[in-house]
């Protein structure tokens, strides 16, 4: 079998195939999140702390270039340069895991929950025995006799 067809047979299995869309889906989906945290949750807990704005918590490990004026926020001092331990930003982001890991929580219960109501399937029934089956069946019998 040569390499081509190889990876063309692994490529078109159903698994393969249905991991990609997974892990697309779930990037969007990972997407949505993060915008869902990042532009609703994380306002309204700064709002409710005081105004915090959990990106902005920081704690600078050098001191800015010199001659640098700019502003003393995250991106400023991301951009100039100035390593910083961003205890801020991992907030967000781990706010960020439990709500998605909460929303996937959630779909799985679901879908576990609707197998379950599923109702079951009966049984096909069994085929008629062939002909010379029952054939051998009469003989058989009518030997015992």
């Amino acid at each position: 079998m040569s390499f081509a067809s190889e990876f063309k047979e692994f490529a078109m299995k159903g698994n393969v195939v249905d991991l990609a869309v997974g892990v697309i889906i779930g990037a969007a989906f990972g997407k949505i999140v993060d915008s869902a945290v990042k532009d609703l949750v994380m306002p309204i807990v700064g709002r409710i702390f005081g105004g915090l704005d959990f990106s902005n918590f920081f704690v600078m490990l050098a001191d800015p270039p010199a001659g640098y004026d700019g502003p003393m926020t995250y991106d400023a001092l991301t951009k100039a340069g100035v390593p910083l331990f961003a205890y801020g930003n991992f907030i967000t982001v781990a706010i960020n895991f439990v709500i998605l890991a909460f929303i996937i929580f959630m779909m799985v219960k679901q879908i576990n929950r609707l197998k379950r109501e599923a109702p079951p399937v009966p049984p096909a029934p069994p085929a008629p025995p062939p002909e010379d089956v029952l054939l051998l069946r009469e003989i058989r019998d009518a030997l015992r006799k």
